[in-house]
């Protein structure tokens, strides 16, 4: 009697999932270079030596491969888990104490900026010139004041905010200085040193944040 074998996908997915790395790769480096306005969708295609048809079945768009390019970068990998889901992020929010936690934070932001920051800066020039850029430019903005408004929940839980400072005034504070724009001021136009840079962020959390018996 004949059996049929069961149709395995996991080589097509892993062969997908490859593929989608080389076309975001080549993506990232075609928007750093030359930026995401004057990149086409067939030089990304012929970068990453996959066919444009199949570019746009991954993708659908160039701003669809622009926010696969942010979503690797600002994560570190193309796992499909929630940033505020990963362990380096649970980690720092088990932190000892409110001090450790804000200090785990600049050090886990020194990381994402080093890795992320060009591409968000391409983003914010891009978003002055062209539509898709600047909707996505306002969603990350969106995303990430509510992200890190969750170091300020946490903070407030503990009843560690500095006496006077509200929550709302705590959660603008930490979206300033933990911007990508600060850290390209610092690091890029000021020539900082990250070292300099991650115990400025920390020193700046703490003192803006704490109460000064506990900076």
């Amino acid at each position: 009697m004949d059996v049929k074998r069961q149709y395995d996908g996991s080589r097509r997915q892993a062969a997908t999932r490859l593929t989608r790395r080389e076309v975001v790769s080549a993506a990232r480096s075609l928007f750093i270079q030359q930026g995401y306005p004057a990149t086409t969708m067939a030089e990304i295609a012929e970068a990453s030596g996959t066919p444009p048809a199949t570019v746009y079945r991954l993708f659908g768009s160039k701003r669809g491969i622009l926010k696969d390019a942010l979503d690797v970068t600002l994560g570190g990998d193309d796992e499909p888990l929630e940033f505020q889901h990963r362990p380096e992020v649970q980690a720092a929010f088990s932190a000892e104490d409110p001090g450790a936690m804000l200090d785990a934070f600049a050090h886990l932001l020194r990381e994402v900026m080093n890795r992320s920051g060009a591409l968000q800066h391409v983003l914010a020039t891009s978003a002055l010139v062209d539509a898709d850029a600047a909707d996505m430019l306002a969603v990350t903005h969106r995303q990430r004041h509510t992200g890190q408004s969750r170091i300020v929940t946490a903070l407030a839980r503990s009843k560690a905010l500095r006496p006077g400072l509200t929550q709302r005034a705590a959660a603008d504070i930490v979206y300033a200085v933990m911007s990508p724009e600060v850290f390209r001021i610092l690091t890029v136009e000021r020539g900082w040193d990250e070292d300099d840079y991650e115990a400025w962020l920390a020193g700046t959390l703490r003192s803006q944040l704490l109460p000064s018996h506990r900076v």
